[in-house]
Parts: structure tokens; C-alpha cells; sequence
């Protein structure tokens, strides 16, 4: 087993850098050793990059936080896993005791820590994690749909929450990659229409691929919701981008919802409250994912969907830079790594 590995680090605000660090021990029963074969860039990585950050993240540490990966050791007391197991990992470390955890809460941890934001992430080759994050995925499923199953699995959690029913018209506000997640899951889920609302042009080609019925401009939009359905509005409209609550409140039909999903803590808005209350609509928050790892993993494993056709960059870790700069300038939609080679 080699001593060093390298990894993507945090080195201030906006700023990043491939450093060389010592391949991560087992220290405690509970843990495992996992070699990292291929991971993906978030966009909230691209927000800790920001400067101001639109996510906050500790200078020092691995970034990153989308991994599929092979177990190398296991502690003491892990009993679930074994070498050669292949796992992916839930980034999220809540602490168990907190009243949110204790009622079915864990997204909402008074003490929540995550990996690739509070401590080392997975752009490295190998991290030791806690056996609680580790989930195992059929070897079955190719690398790179399995890469999709922690974004995916947060998506899932926001789509339990709308409970969309067949025949429901839906518009999705940002084609960004959580946004094509979201128009493929509503249309598995029954969706009769899938509206799709995005600036650029490169990503309405995609989602028109992933199975949007209508495609179109923020500029258009209004007018494309109200022929669609017949001048009613949206039955949900799901902002995949982070600030855009009043063009969710435009689509939505009276009585309808709304799915905010999209993560920016550096954006803010006016909304008048009233339009909330005169439309009688009812607005979700989801933030991260819970409870979902098993159904998502099914679904990857069952049902056919349209993610490899959205990788558009395929690196080795060392050209980090190559993705950032990509996702960055718009040019890339889904970005993954191998640390460790393609196999």
C-alpha cells in the first residue's frame, strides 16, 4: 500500500490545489479504507469555490463528495463490509443524539458535519470513512451510472416530498445536472408534462434528450406554462438553480407546489408573501438527501435511465482544474474522475 496519494484541497477562498497528502489510516473499529475510483464534481464544489463562497467548507481540507469506490480494510468492528466490496457514501455525518435525529430529522442535525466541507472529502485517492456512510452497490452497475447515486439519492428525497401524480404537469426551473435528474424522475414518476425552463442553450439540448415536452427560455416561459396548461399554471414547479422563488410562484397554479431545491447562500430575493397566501400554494424545502440510499440504488440498478448520456468530461484527478474551468465557462455538464486510472 503506498504512503501518499493526492488529493484536491481547499486553499482559500475561490482557490484550490493538488497536493500530495498521506494515504488516510484506520483509526478506529468502526472504519473503513476505501480506494476512490471514480468521483464527480457537485455544483455545490463549484460553490465552495466561489469567491464570496456560496457554501462554506474549511480551508485545508479534500474537497469533493460524489465517489463510488472499492473497501481495501475494514476495523475491528465492522461487521457489514469486507475487501472488495464496492461502496458509495453518504457525505452527511449527523450525530444521532440531536432532537432532528431522534424524530426522523437527520437532514436538519444541530450538529451535522459533511464530508468534503467540514472534513476530507473524496477527490483523493483513498479516504477512510465510517461504515454508517457506506453504502454497497452492485458491481453490476457500470462506474459511471453508479457515480449519480448520492446527487440522485438527493433528488429522490425531494421528489418524495412533492408526491406527484400520473398525469401532473411539471416545470423544472435550471437544466444544470440536478436539473435533468429531476425532469427524468418526474417523468418515470407519471409526469404528463415536463416543462423545462433554462438559459443556455447547450443545456436545453439535454434536456430535451432526458425527456422535457417543452424546452424553452426564461424569457419565454411564461407564456410556454400558461399554453401548456391552459392557462392554469404548474401543478409543481421544482427550482433546481437556488434563487428562483418567484418565477416558481409565477408558474405554480393555484393550490400547487413548489420544490425548492437549488442551494445558493450568496443569493437573495424579495418575494411578496401575499402571492404565497392568495395562491393558496404550498412550498417545500429539501436539502440533502434521507432515507432514500436503498430505493435510489434499486432504481439504478432496475430502471433504465439517461445518465451516462450526461458526463461530458471524463479526468484524471490531476486535471481538476480542467473541470473547474469547464463547469465554470458552462462547457461541461457532468464531470468525472478516476484518481486512480480508468479500469
Amino acid at each position: 500500500m503506498q504512503e501518499k496519494m493526492n488529493a484536491v484541497v481547499l486553499k482559500d477562498e475561490g482557490k484550490f490545489a493538488i497536493e500530495e497528502k498521506p494515504v488516510p489510516k484506520i483509526k478506529k473499529d468502526n472504519e473503513i479504507l476505501i480506494r476512490i475510483d471514480i468521483c464527480s464534481i457537485c455544483g455545490s464544489d463549484m460553490m465552495i469555490l466561489r469567491n464570496p463562497p456560496g457554501y462554506p467548507a474549511k480551508t485545508g481540507i479534500t474537497i469533493g463528495h460524489e465517489m463510488v469506490g472499492t473497501v481495501l480494510e475494514v476495523g475491528a468492528g465492522v461487521t457489514s463490509f469486507q475487501p472488495g466490496d464496492r461502496v458509495v457514501c453518504d457525505n452527511n455525518m449527523p450525530c444521532g443524539q440531536c432532537y432532528f435525529c431522534r424524530t426522523g430529522h437527520a437532514s436538519m442535525c444541530e450538529h451535522l458535519k459533511c464530508l468534503g466541507f467540514d472534513d476530507d472529502g473524496f477527490f483523493a485517492q483513498y479516504a477512510v470513512v465510517p461504515d454508517s456512510l457506506a453504502v454497497q452497490i452492485d458491481k453490476d452497475i457500470p462506474l459511471e451510472t453508479a457515480i449519480f447515486t448520492e446527487p440522485l439519492n438527493c433528488v429522490m428525497s425531494g421528489a418524495n416530498k412533492v408526491r406527484l401524480m400520473p398525469g401532473e404537469t411539471v416545470v423544472v426551473i435550471g437544466a444544470g445536472a440536478i436539473g435533468l435528474y429531476f425532469i427524468q424522475l418526474m417523468k418515470l414518476n407519471g409526469a404528463g408534462k415536463v416543462i423545462s425552463v433554462e438559459p443556455t442553450e447547450f443545456r436545453r439540448e439535454y434536456a430535451g434528450n432526458m425527456g422535457a415536452d417543452v424546452v424553452v427560455s426564461p424569457q419565454e416561459a411564461d407564456e410556454a406554462v400558461k399554453e401548456a396548461t391552459k392557462g392554469l399554471g404548474a401543478d409543481v414547479v421544482i427550482d433546481a438553480v437556488g434563487f428562483c422563488i418567484k418565477d416558481a410562484i409565477r408558474f405554480a397554479r393555484s393550490s400547487g407546489r413548489i420544490l425548492l431545491f437549488g442551494l445558493n447562500m450568496a443569493a437573495t430575493q424579495e418575494i411578496c408573501q401575499s402571492q404565497i397566501t392568495r395562491k393558496d400554494l404550498t412550498v417545500y424545502g429539501s436539502y440533502i438527501g434521507t432515507y432514500t440510499w436503498h430505493n435510489t440504488i434499486q432504481m439504478l440498478a432496475n430502471i433504465p435511465m439517461k445518465l451516462e448520456d450526461m458526463i461530458t468530461h471524463r479526468l484524471t484527478l490531476e486535471e481538476f482544474g480542467v473541470g473547474f474551468e469547464a463547469m465554470r465557462d458552462g462547457s461541461a455538464l457532468e464531470v468525472v474522475m478516476y484518481p486512480n486510472g480508468r479500469p
